[in-house]
């Protein structure tokens, strides 16, 4: 990909394209993927000794996303594959840490494209909401939103997503302030609280 700024800020770049494997559900060409294991997940779940059971016992992948980077600059648009795996700490559902971006003012689409679970959504005070995420199902997440997403399902929930480049991701605010709610599996179904 070759660049070149214009005048307004913006990078001219060369267009270019991506091959999402929808079965396995991953970017199959990707220039960038992040992983998150469970010992990286410290501090995201209620029950902090389950977690660390869970990171003794061989610290499994709870979520990896897969991208073609484009400048993060304004006019240009970021989107990625996000594959979230099933499984348990304590009786928490698997989650992706969560974010604002740092730029408040702008929003961002999933798509869920295999699996089920909820989009995990807080204001700074204190407004809550969740959507359900299932096979074909698009999420939007507004402005000034942090979210998170959730799996209550027994496969990976393979989510596409679409946002402003400049956007940036704050976890850091998460990761001090936690959401307002939880799921958790109670009586053998997802329950938020």
């Amino acid at each position: 990909m070759s660049s070149t700024t214009t005048t307004a800020g913006t990078s001219f770049i060369d267009p270019f394209s991506a091959t999402i494997d929808l079965a396995e559900g991953v970017m199959t060409d990707f220039t960038r993927r992040t992983e998150r294991k469970a010992s990286s997940m410290r501090g995201h779940y209620a029950d902090a000794s389950a977690l660390e059971r869970l990171v003794a016992s061989g610290d499994p992948l709870h979520y990896e996303v897969f991208e073609k980077p484009v400048p993060e600059e304004y006019g240009h648009l970021m989107y990625c594959i996000s594959k979230l795996y099933p499984g348990l700490v304590g009786e928490e559902y698997f989650m992706t840490k969560g974010h604002y971006h740092s730029i408040l003012q702008t929003g961002e689409i999933y798509l869920c494209l295999r699996g089920s679970g909820f989009m995990l959504m807080k204001t700074k005070d204190g407004c809550f909401a969740a959507e359900k995420m299932e096979r074909g199902r698009m999420v939007y997440v507004p402005p000034y939103w942090a979210h998170r997403s959730v799996n209550t399902g027994t496969e990976s929930l393979v989510s596409f997503c679409a946002y402003n480049a400049e956007a940036g991701h704050n976890y850091g605010d998460i990761e001090t302030e936690g959401f307002v709610k939880r799921v958790l599996k109670a009586g053998g179904v997802p329950v938020i609280r």
